[in-house]
Order: C-alpha cells, then sequence, then structure tokens
C-alpha cells in the first residue's frame, strides 16, 4: 500500500507541473535558447570562415623581376590567392580598391631589397588571414637580397636553406610519451557517456530542487494537512521524490531531443556512435545516486521552511550543495588520481559529480576507490532519507516560521 500511494503523489506530481506554465516554458526555453545561442555564435562565425575560404587576387608591381618565384612560392602552399602583374601606381591604388572585395596590391621595389620593407594595400573585405600568409613572400624576397650581394649558387643555396633541430628520444620514453598522451586525452567512448550523464544528473538534481518550493508551497496553501489525511508523510515524502526523477528525466529528453540534432548537424560528429557504450551504464547510476541524495536532503529541508522566498542561511546553505562538486573541478583535471581527487570521491556531496568526471578522465578506472565512493553513497542516502522522513513528519505540518537548526536536530532525534 505504501508504494502504491506513493506512485500516486508522483503521478499528482507530475500532472500538477506538466500543467504549469513556467514549468512547461522552462522545459522548452532552456534548450531553444542553447540552440538559439550556437546559431547565432555560428553565424557571426560564418562570414569570417567563408571570407577565409575565398580566393584573393593579388596584383604585384614587380620592380625586382621575381613575379616568378612569388607564383612559385604560392604554388607550393595550399593558401587560395591569384597572383596577376601590374602597373599601377601606389597614388592610384586607394581609389582602385574601394570598390573591390579580396582584393590587395603589393609593391616589390627597392625598398624591400635596402629597407626590407614592401607596401601592402587591400581591400577592407578580405581573408582575415591575408596577412599572415603574405610571409611566405620573404623566401623569395631574401633570395633577392642575397643575390644582389654576388654569392653563387651554391653559397644561395646554403644561406637560403633551413637548419632544423630534431629531438632524438629512447625507444623507451617514446613509449611512455604515448602512454601520457593517451591518459590526457580521454577516449570517446568514456568522454561522450560521462558527458551524457552528467548532463542527465544536472538536469534531474535540478529539476528536483523544486521539491523546496513544492513543500513549502502546500503548508503555505495549507494543503498538507489535506493530504496526510489519506497518506503518512513517508508516502508523501517518497512520492514526491520519485514525481521530480520523473520530471527530470522528462526535462533530459526534451533538451537532448532539441540539443542533440543541432550539436549533430552543427558539429558533423558521431555522437550516438560513442553514446550507447558500456560504461554509459555505470554513469546513468551514479548520476542517479546523486539525485536521490539530494532530492533526500531537499524534501527534508523544503519542510522546514514557511516559504521559498523566506530561505534562512541554514536552507540557502543546503540548496548549494549540488554545486559543492565545483570546488574539485580544478584538482581533478589537473591530477585524477591525485589526493585531491580521492578526497572529492569520498564526499557524499561531491562524490556523484567527482566520481563522474575521474571516470570520464582515467584511462584505467581505480575500481576500488568507485566500489567505496559508491557504498558510501548508498549508505549516505539511507541514512538521509530516514533522517528527512523524520523532518518531513514534523516539518510539514509546521506553519508561520523556518525551523531553525537547533529545532531540526530535536526533530531527528525525537
Amino acid at each position: 500500500m505504501s508504494m502504491r500511494n506513493s506512485l500516486k503523489v508522483a503521478k499528482w506530481e507530475i500532472k500538477r507541473n506538466m500543467k504549469n506554465k513556467t514549468f512547461l516554458i522552462g522545459l522548452f526555453l532552456t534548450p531553444v535558447l542553447i540552440v538559439a545561442f550556437m546559431f547565432i555564435g555560428s553565424l557571426f562565425g560564418d562570414d569570417s570562415e567563408d571570407l577565409a575560404t575565398e580566393e584573393v587576387t593579388v596584383l604585384v608591381n614587380d620592380q625586382l623581376n621575381i613575379f616568378s618565384s612569388l607564383e612559385e612560392t604560392v604554388s607550393e602552399t595550399a593558401f587560395n590567392m591569384k597572383l596577376e602583374k601590374t602597373d599601377i601606381s601606389e597614388s592610384e591604388v586607394e581609389d582602385v580598391l574601394k570598390d573591390k572585395e579580396n582584393t590587395a596590391y603589393i609593391f616589390m621595389d627597392q625598398r624591400a631589397v635596402e629597407q626590407g620593407m614592401v607596401p601592402v594595400y587591400t581591400s577592407e573585405e578580405i581573408n582575415p588571414y591575408f596577412m599572415d600568409q603574405i610571409q611566405v613572400f620573404e623566401t623569395p624576397l631574401k633570395s633577392n637580397q642575397l643575390g644582389n650581394l654576388g654569392l653563387t649558387d651554391e653559397q644561395l643555396a646554403i644561406i637560403s636553406s633551413n637548419i632544423s633541430f630534431e629531438e632524438v628520444v629512447s625507444s623507451a620514453s617514446d613509449s611512455s610519451t604515448d602512454t601520457d598522451l593517451e591518459a590526457s586525452s580521454p577516449p570517446f567512448e568514456k568522454l561522450i557517456p560521462g558527458i551524457f550523464a552528467g548532463f542527465v544528473m544536472l538536469s534531474i538534481v535540478f529539476t528536483g530542487m523544486a521539491i523546496f518550493q513544492s513543500a513549502s508551497q502546500e503548508k503555505k496553501d495549507k494543503i498538507a494537512e489535506i493530504i496526510l489525511s489519506s497518506l503518512t508523510p513517508g508516502e508523501l515524502m517518497n512520492g514526491k521524490i520519485i514525481g521530480y526523477f520523473v520530471l527530470g528525466l522528462i526535462q533530459t529528453a526534451v533538451s537532448i531531443a532539441i540539443l542533440l540534432p543541432a550539436a549533430i548537424w552543427k558539429i558533423d560528429f558521431p555522437f550516438m556512435e560513442y553514446l550507447f557504450v558500456p560504461e554509459l551504464v555505470l554513469y546513468l547510476f551514479i548520476a542517479i545516486l546523486g539525485y536521490l541524495l539530494f532530492a533526500a536532503i531537499f524534501v527534508g529541508v523544503g519542510a522546514t521552511m514557511a516559504d521559498i522566498s523566506t530561505a534562512g542561511n541554514f536552507q540557502g546553505f543546503v540548496m548549494m550543495l549540488p554545486f559543492a562538486t565545483f570546488i574539485f573541478i580544478g584538482p581533478v583535471f589537473s591530477d585524477p588520481s591525485g589526493l585531491w581527487a580521492q578526497v572529492g570521491t569520498y564526499i557524499p556531496f561531491t562524490s556523484p559529480g567527482v566520481l563522474l568526471l575521474r571516470l570520464t578522465l582515467l584511462e584505467n578506472w581505480p575500481w576500488l576507490e568507485v566500489i567505496i565512493a559508491i557504498a558510501i553513497l548508498l549508505v549516505c542516502i539511507g541514512l538521509f532519507m530516514k533522517l528527512a522522513g523524520k523532518i518531513f513528519k514534523v516539518g510539514i505540518l509546521l506553519y508561520g516560521k523556518n525551523a531553525s537548526p537547533k529545532e531540526i536536530w530535536k526533530w531527528i532525534r525525537a
């Protein structure tokens, strides 16, 4: 009977929220806004990308007779340039460029030989990387400078050739480097499902934070007494936890249904190929444990508040617990097997997030640490559920004020 009543409460919570305009707007608005920002950013980015791939017409006023060398240099690169000779003077360039796009005028004269300076005039719309690309013309210009010194072809070849420094490493250190690289770059089989599970956990935990408001609103409207006339406080509490878990899954499903197609189309990456892997089962299990832990805390503490808008320092601190994981993000990224990463793994409030992050980054999983962390989570979930039940039983019927930590401690000991 207990589970049946809890499921009835869960069904009621789901129906009530699915008919709530605020919840429905948030359900669709969040992923839609993410997609909108993604496309707005791509609109600005596409212009520069298109400009970077368009052909640039380079008109060269060649007074050094090196045009053929310039053409040869361009042909050896992947730059999209079209070289043409011109007799136009510098005084006429600015007027000519006014109505042109992707066009540049280069003046190869004695200034390049004597001063090492080449005047370049470009149109307003031009490849943003053009000025970097034309640095390849330095080689034929240097050859021209050296040729004017009267050196032989052999001497020119020696001076013009590049000197390269090549590192010689032993096979042992080479293999260890490869191993380090593999460890520092997690494979997509772990990265994609890890990100997915993290997104699922955040979605259901943030949706579960609405339990605060749900419990306090029922107290404010004095509905709790009516509900508890046919249910036990434990059944009501469990029903809320189950109901908001399902609502969190609905939020996740809607977000993924909107975001995933947009991401696949924009990034052109086979997400699905790397998503459904065996590791995903463990990741999702950890995410669900994270929700149950925080939901037990939220539903218990939510019953101690007269109104969500009058939450005290203690209640406000509890609402921040899901964000405690962020304290360990830096140390975990720096050393996923380090001391701070292990500490974060064993603290119940940070364990779900730190575990997901570590398992995503590590090549070889520390199974003993994973099993101990999951065991701690399961014990803490059972403990917090029991404590939340005691707090909820008394707090849901407390009107007019927020309970103090001292009062909450009395309820737990009762």
